[in-house]
């Protein structure tokens, strides 16, 4: 009982926090400030009363639109909500009342909202990314999962294997292959999880992205020519990689 009650109330703090990430999403682009004035509807601009903004909850009571202007609400809202929820609760039901647990429930947070901001403006926020490798590389050195070493060459094997993919890409190709961001984000994510789980997490995201680009450009979604932001691969990559990847990598070393 004393399990399922922790559960329960990881599950809505992931749904508060939630509300939050799409806070940042909406403001970190925009370089406002992500803590004044109080949330308010983008479309009237008539601030959100507290009633009207409990996760999940209110987007349903309200039937997806502002109670002022009647403008609709993004989907993206309850989405994000639920979506930190549940991962909060999977790392929870993983890894148990941990430091560990603290620590990546946070870490994906910053993943939720790098991976959300990228698909819709094309950029990973040096304002989360950046901080996030001193913090990964600081944490460290306080905890026992991860060495101080293992967390340096997260940050360069990370960081340097996108790097390295990008400049080779443009070279080819004539055209930039990869972001500056998204080595800063895989650094930033090496600092978090080493580089064994780096290097897992990165060869999903090249897996996945792969996959979802033959979908788009098969289903005429998106041209050959068109970029796709491989942000939000990467964070895919490194949450399969940071619920299961001692399981996978355990597999693949069973061969």
């Amino acid at each position: 009982m004393y399990y399922g009650i922790n559960a329960i109330l990881i599950f809505i703090l992931g749904l508060i926090v939630g509300s939050f990430n799409n806070v940042c999403i909406y403001r970190i682009p925009k370089n406002e400030s992500i803590i004044f004035p109080a949330s308010y509807c983008p479309k009237c601009s008539s601030p959100i009363k507290p009633v009207d903004n409990i996760p999940l909850l209110s987007y349903i009571l309200l039937k997806g639109r502002c109670r002022n202007c009647k403008s609709k609400i993004s989907i993206q809202y309850p989405i994000v909500e639920l979506l930190t929820g549940l991962i909060y609760l999977i790392i929870y039901l993983i890894y148990g009342l941990s430091i560990q647990t603290l620590i990546y429930i946070i870490l994906s947070s910053a993943l939720i909202i790098i991976a959300f901001i990228d698909l819709q403006e094309q950029i990973v926020p040096d304002v989360i990314s950046l901080p996030g490798i001193v913090i990964g590389f600081i944490i460290s050195f306080f905890v026992p999962y991860i060495s101080f070493i293992n967390s340096a060459l997260g940050v360069l094997v990370g960081g340097g294997i996108i790097l390295i993919i990008g400049l080779s890409g443009s070279a080819i190709f004539k055209k930039e292959a990869m972001g500056g961001g998204d080595v800063k984000l895989a650094a930033m994510i090496g600092a978090f999880l080493g580089w064994r789980y780096i290097i897992l997490s990165l060869f999903l995201g090249f897996f996945l992205g792969a996959l979802a680009g033959i979908f788009l450009i098969l289903s005429k979604i998106k041209r050959r020519e068109d970029m796709i932001p491989f942000g939000p691969f990467i964070v895919l990559g490194s949450f399969i990689t940071l619920l299961w990847g001692e399981k996978i990598i355990s597999w693949y070393l069973g061969f």
